[in-house]
């Protein structure tokens, strides 16, 4: 009989922005536009031998009828300008960022997350994501937005065309030969062309092949379609499940999905986000996270919150007197912008909630504590590194994206005191082993475009 080896942890910090977890109100609160918070969680995430430093966009303030609603605001600056900044101050951390696939060009994403790429030393990654949004779309100078059922033909098109401008440089394609003269092995060094849908380009790509072959495509997927594409695409996946029968579920269910488009298990790592809470008892933990959550539900939070579900204005109600009486109303004029939508149906998800307040007796304030998603990893740091490391080891994913209510010392606590007890139990890296993140991370070096080197071998190349 054998015995699998035990799995390596890995490990992602994120800083999320102002929002209804983070407590900018704390009087330890630090800016969130600031480069020294940025700074601080990624060396922190470095001293804690995590794996990359992530980073969400917003791409549109949030409103609320119209007005920005000042506890839930997504925006900070330019997600390449951090990480590139960040690039500096550390010497292995990955640096992953999310970047619009709907609103950006192809050669310009390229370009940008390949220069990434090589100021870092190939620890740059790109977490694709889509809108369909014509709040967050009129930002831009097309004004416009793509229906829900056009935003996967784009993106696929979006990561197709990326790939081809990072695959139009060979490895080898720098020869650098002083004595000689000679530059590049071949004159066509960068050609590319691509004719989709939603592209038709060709020219001739600036930046040459990535230290780590190609950056890391970073992507997350609930919905079948969502899921294919991932499936098909992505080097690491942001899973919404954070349960161990839910995880499982859900991580056999994307390799059986990669399988199908010629994917190795090894090829894909699964990550859910999550937050932690650690105490000097369960029970100090476990009143931490209460207080925590008090904060994060302010009466403003409550009322946005339902009033994206039902889309109304509910500001007439009392938050601790029963759920609103009426139906939604989704064909109004959205009262929240700027914000996923991740219900899939208003109607039943009132339904659903109603029937909770009815069973327990809930108030808007009482069942608005029940559907939060809690931190995740709530105990003493022995509890935590435990439950974590069977999440891990019993294939509920690959690890976590951890995020903290504080910003930016948060992680401190984490990185002190659970990342000690991960490395004594041989699940977590006590030191860098890898210099890119694709190394960090486990995967496999990419092979270049089939079609591309069927070309230069025709050509001679």
């Amino acid at each position: 009989m054998t015995t699998r080896a035990r799995k390596q942890i890995i490990l992602a910090a994120y800083v999320g922005g102002v929002n209804e977890h983070t407590l900018w109100e704390h009087p330890d609160a630090g800016s969130q536009i600031d480069f020294s918070t940025f700074r601080h969680v990624a060396q922190t995430a470095e001293r804690g031998r995590f794996d990359y430093f992530f980073l969400a966009e917003g791409l549109a303030l949030r409103a609320r009828a119209g007005r920005i609603f000042d506890h839930d605001i997504a925006g900070r600056p330019d997600t390449l300008a951090v990480l590139a900044s960040l690039a500096a101050v550390t010497g292995h951390l990955g640096l992953v960022g999310t970047l619009n696939a709907t609103f950006n060009e192809p050669y310009e994403l390229a370009r940008q997350i390949a220069s990434l790429d090589h100021l870092s030393g190939g620890r740059a990654g790109w977490n694709v994501v889509t809108s369909f949004d014509a709040f967050t779309g009129a930002n831009f100078r097309r004004g416009g937005f793509l229906p829900h059922s056009e935003r996967y033909v784009r993106a696929e098109e979006t990561v197709a065309a990326v790939r081809r401008l990072w695959d139009s440089w060979a490895e080898e394609a720098i020869v650098a030969d002083k004595a000689a003269g000679v530059f590049l092995a071949a004159a066509d060094a960068g050609a590319f062309a691509q004719s989709t849908t939603q592209f038709d380009i060709a020219g001739r790509f600036t930046v040459p092949r990535s230290p780590q072959g190609r950056p890391v495509i970073v992507q997350a997927g609930v919905s079948p379609q969502g899921r294919d594409f991932a499936a098909a695409t992505a080097d690491a996946i942001f899973s919404p499940y954070s349960s161990l029968p839910e995880g499982k579920a859900f991580s056999a269910d994307i390799r059986e999905r990669a399988a199908r488009f010629g994917r190795g298990p090894d090829e894909i790592k699964i990550l859910p986000a999550a937050g932690f809470v650690i105490g000097d008892s369960a029970k100090d933990a476990e009143e931490k996270a209460r207080h925590i959550l008090e904060q994060q539900l302010t009466d403003k939070t409550i009322q946005v919150t339902f009033e994206q579900v039902w889309n109304r204005d509910l500001s007439a109600y009392d938050l601790d007197g029963p759920l609103p009486d009426v139906d939604p109303d989704p064909e109004a004029p959205s009262i929240i912008q700027g914000r996923a939508f991740v219900f899939q149906d208003r109607f039943e998800t009132v339904r659903t909630w109603r029937a909770l307040a009815d069973e327990r007796g809930l108030t808007l304030r009482g069942l608005a504590r029940e559907i939060s998603r809690g931190p995740g990893y709530v105990g003493t740091a022995a509890e935590i590194a435990d439950q974590l490391d069977t999440f891990v080891q019993e294939d509920g994913g690959d690890g976590v994206v951890l995020g903290s209510h504080l910003v930016p010392s948060g992680l401190d606590e984490f990185v002190d005191q659970v990342v000690p007890l991960l490395q004594e139990r041989g699940s977590l890296r006590s030191e860098y082993e890898g210099t890119t993140l694709r190394e960090n991370l486990g995967l496999p070096l990419p092979v270049r475009s089939a079609e591309l080197l069927s070309a230069e071998t025709e050509t001679g190349r």
